[in-house]
């Protein structure tokens, strides 16, 4: 698909910057690189390490830390072509966290640990890709975490279980949220949670953390992990921001998060929609291409015209997000996240029908597009909560949950 019909928005002289510099740099990781990748479940070290060299993994530090000093509407432009370079939702998803995790060390971090992480983050000798949240007995309930950190003279004493936590297998550090008061001491659900910088080869070392594997089909390059932490500790000078806030720390970039979220379900969309045109141009049935028969052709077109629309409004909502008040920002971010995840499901989905049996052979890529497409409903959060946000925090409703 020629890269025109993916340029449907304005986009100001930084943003096209950003846009042939990636371009420029997925043109050397083609379908062949990605088919591997998933095929070995094997992470895509080569590509990380290029934007890495090119310092686009410090597309949000600011300059004065080594970073480009970028913002949101850049990051959605990166992570639109990552994905419609033929990387699909596993090539953002290989730097989204090392991109998205620097956000509170900037804002809420000593300056001793800005100094100590920022600049090795930048140039990506660094690695901060993981971010502890999720917990088995929690979910999307992230107040009902029940991992532990109790402080000890200059320490903190960290103990509890994680799940679903992406890249630790290619990180050097993690941030990790855990409980310093317990639920029930608290007024609001939402107080007594902290966020801490972990050293993860100091936590090896202290024989304090274990990890397993978790084996998936969707984007198999990323892996994820199940983490067990047993009494670690922690220097409180690596407590992020003030004790007992951190999940309203957490939550401070969440907006941004969500329109990388889109961007990457764009990218994913456009790549699958590709090969549906590809395909149909090129496979001849009846003396014809498929292409021809509007059986085929509407499908395809109503996807793009998803795509589109979705693009537009992640876009628009990257545009003003620092303009408008925090639950505006909210409506605008989750709606695109919302969009973009169904059409790029919608584009994958028709991309396998296109290309017939062929869909799930693996030399076409199609099926790892709908895997993945699959898992874009999924994260960070589900679509139901996004209409649980949309329908109590902007229409009114009663909170459902």
């Amino acid at each position: 698909m020629p890269t025109h019909w993916r340029d449907t928005v304005a986009l100001d002289e930084q943003q096209r910057l950003v846009r042939e510099s990636i371009r420029d740099i997925t043109a050397d990781f083609d379908d062949d690189y990605w088919r591997e990748r998933d095929r070995k479940a094997e992470y895509p070290t080569e590509l990380v390490d290029t934007l890495g060299e090119h310092g686009w993994l410090g597309i949000l530090i600011p300059e004065e830390y080594g970073g480009v000093g970028m913002g949101t509407k850049e990051v959605a432009v990166m992570m639109e072509e990552l994905g419609a370079s033929g990387g699909g939702f596993s090539g953002p998803q290989s730097i989204h966290g090392g991109i998205y995790n620097s956000v509170p060390l900037i804002r809420y971090a000593s300056e001793e640990l800005k100094a100590e992480v920022l600049p090795g983050m930048a140039s990506g000798d660094i690695a901060l890709q993981s971010l502890c949240l999720t917990e088995p007995n929690a979910g999307s309930d992230s107040t009902s975490i029940e991992t532990r950190a109790e402080k000890e003279g200059d320490e903190y004493v960290i103990t509890g279980q994680k799940i679903w936590i992406s890249r630790v297998d290619h990180s050097d550090y993690a941030l990790v949220m855990a409980r310093t008061t317990p639920k029930e001491d608290v007024e609001k659900r939402t107080q007594g949670i902290s966020m801490f910088l972990v050293d993860l080869d100091d936590a090896y070392d202290q024989d304090a953390l274990d990890i397993e594997r978790i084996p998936k089909t969707a984007s198999r390059p990323v892996h994820s992990f199940e983490m067990w932490f047993s009494g670690l500790r922690v220097p409180e000078r690596n407590l992020v921001g003030v004790e007992g806030e951190g999940f309203y720390q957490l939550l401070d970039g969440l907006n941004e998060e969500r329109l990388a979220i889109a961007a990457e379900a764009l990218g994913l969309g456009f790549a699958a929609l590709e090969s549906a045109v590809d395909y149909a141009n090129e496979r001849v049935v009846f003396d014809r291409p498929i292409g021809k028969n509007q059986s085929i052709q509407h499908p395809i077109a109503e996807a793009y015209a998803r795509l589109r629309a979705a693009k537009q409004v992640t876009y628009s909502a990257a545009d003003v997000l620092e303009d408008v008040d925090r639950t505006e920002a909210g409506a605008r971010a989750n709606t695109a996240k919302y969009l973009a995840a169904d059409a790029a499901f919608d584009a994958a989905d028709i991309a396998v029908q296109a290309h017939g049996g062929f869909g799930v052979a693996r030399e076409y890529d199609v099926e790892r597009y709908f895997r993945e497409a699959r898992l874009t409903r999924l994260v960070p959060i589900t679509q139901e909560l996004v209409l649980n946000y949309l329908g109590n925090n902007v229409l009114g409703l009663p909170k459902s949950y």
